[in-house]
């Protein structure tokens, strides 16, 4: 079968539209006798009979059996140069209790970004050493109760909040390890808004001010300066980019050095995944032996010890292991113009005439307010039929939301079989880190709940919301108090 001119050239017409790409779903995905989909031995009908539709599904044993890897390669990889790893998982990808008990028992911290993120770690029963804090805009409050718990480190973004850090460590009695964010000037190959370290965004300090800003946390006796801490980007395949922020990073450790003791380097995360079959990301231990053998040969070059490393993945531990479950709602076929050359070359000269193709729009239960990313920089996803299986023809189909949006797309494209209807359910894998954790209630949708499974049992891990739900804070109700 021919690929659809509509299609993105990247988009190939797969062999089996029910196969499920090995890297895509989440390890313990299979199709049972029926040809329904299966995470971790749990059917989705099962699923959506029981939980409904839309359903964040997280399998368990794959999240930690990914922390456990990304914890292994790194440990394994600085150990060959004389240094050690401490892995932090980046809890803004996805973070409830559970999952903060996931990661902790394989032996990884948690990296927060906001009160509510530390809040919902120290509620899991999170070791508060192992906690890192980060933020470019930590209120007064935030700060404060991170020092009270006694968190293992804060990441200073800006020269004015190191008094401010300092001040409130001072009065509480405690000297605070802080690690001070660098802006690298390293251009990450992602999309823009995912990009960290170009000179022109709001995180960290410049190179050019990092040792005045050093300096000044040096200067305060209730700070402790752990190290530099660096985050180029999210979503890379590749080890370019922290090979060059390793080489410029370790440039200024050497200078940090004549004053005092740099004894961590933070290297950050934004390892990638694989969301459809045709992304390729390297495997997790050939990026961690180039980070460590770029670091060895910075620190021969500049004739200085080998530091400690740290690292914050989040989406390479918990995205691969998701899965969203819809309902597919309403199917549309429409003819669309597919433009021609304005010179054809073999007719030399003469236009052509417009041709047509069909892209058959798909609309399910949810869309931007549980999968945001796809609207805000247009990533993209895959899809299957999960109740089924089918013998029919590909098409080409865009998976379309409910919302009262043109952009609120799930899967911009994808080949589904021919016949696909309404009542079948769909499901878009390797959702696990940045669905529910940027779902909204636009259009005044509630947020479905995530389930986990394992050894063929479900259970709810994070509970959705009800329209009841939603009311109860509009003050304008009668009735409702809360405050």
């Amino acid at each position: 079968m021919h690929a659809n001119p509509l299609a993105p050239a990247w988009l190939q017409v797969p062999a089996d539209v029910n196969a499920l790409p090995v890297g895509v779903w989440p390890a313990n995905a299979d199709r049972d006798d029926r040809g329904v989909l299966r995470i971790a031995g749990v059917s989705a009908t099962e699923l959506v009979e029981r939980f409904s539709t839309p359903l964040y599904v997280v399998d368990e044993a794959d999240v930690r059996a990914r922390a456990a890897r990304v914890r292994a390669a790194f440990l394994a990889a600085f150990g060959r140069v004389d240094s050690t790893a401490r892995v932090y998982y980046a809890g803004k990808a996805f973070l409830s209790t559970e999952v903060a008990r996931w990661v902790a028992a394989e032996g990884l911290g948690i990296d927060v970004a906001s009160g509510g993120e530390l809040a919902v770690a120290l509620a899991a029963g999170t070791d508060p050493s192992t906690i890192g804090v980060h933020g470019n805009a930590k209120s007064d409050a935030e700060l404060r109760r991170a020092i009270e718990v006694g968190v293992g480190s804060i990441v200073i973004d800006s020269l004015a909040e190191v008094g401010r850090v300092a001040a409130i460590a001072r009065e509480l009695g405690r000297v605070q390890a802080v690690r001070l964010r660098i802006n690298s000037g390293v251009h990450a190959s992602t999309h823009e808004y995912l990009a960290t370290a170009h000179e022109d965004q709001k995180f960290g300090v410049p190179m050019t001010r990092a040792v005045e800003t050093v300096e000044a946390i040096r200067a305060q006796d209730s700070l402790h300066f752990l190290g530099l801490h660096s985050h180029i980007g999210s979503q890379i395949f590749e080890s370019d980019g922290f090979s060059a922020a390793i080489s410029r990073l370790m440039g200024l450790q050497a200078r940090l050095l004549q004053d005092g003791p740099v004894p961590q380097l933070n290297l950050g995360g934004g390892f990638g995944i694989a969301y459809t079959d045709v992304d390729e990301p390297r495997p997790i231990e050939d990026i961690a032996g180039d980070m460590a053998a770029e670091l060895a040969a910075a620190a021969a070059r500049l004739g200085i010890p080998v530091p400690d490393v740290a690292l914050e993945p989040g989406r390479s531990i918990v995205g691969p292991a998701g899965v969203t479950l819809y309902r597919v709602e309403v199917v549309k076929p429409l003819e669309v113009t597919v433009p021609q050359p304005a010179y054809d070359p073999e007719r030399d000269g003469p236009l052509r005439e417009d041709a047509f193709a069909t892209r058959t729009y798909v609309s399910v239960d949810g869309g931007m307010s549980d999968n945001v990313r796809p609207a805000l920089y247009r990533a993209e996803y895959s899809a299957r039929i999960a109740s089924r299986v089918s013998s029919a023809a590909p098409i080409l189909a865009r998976v379309a939301g409910k919302h009262c949006e043109g952009g609120d797309i799930v899967v911009h494209a994808e080949y589904l079989p021919g016949d696909v209807e309404p009542g079948d359910l769909l499901a878009v894998p390797a959702t696990g880190a940045y669905g529910w954790a940027m779902a909204s209630n636009y259009n005044w949708i509630a947020r479905p709940p995530v389930v986990a499974v394992r050894d063929g049992a479900a259970r709810v891990i994070v509970h959705g919301e009800t329209i009841d739900d939603l009311l109860r804070r509009d003050a304008g109700i009668e009735g409702n108090t809360l405050s």
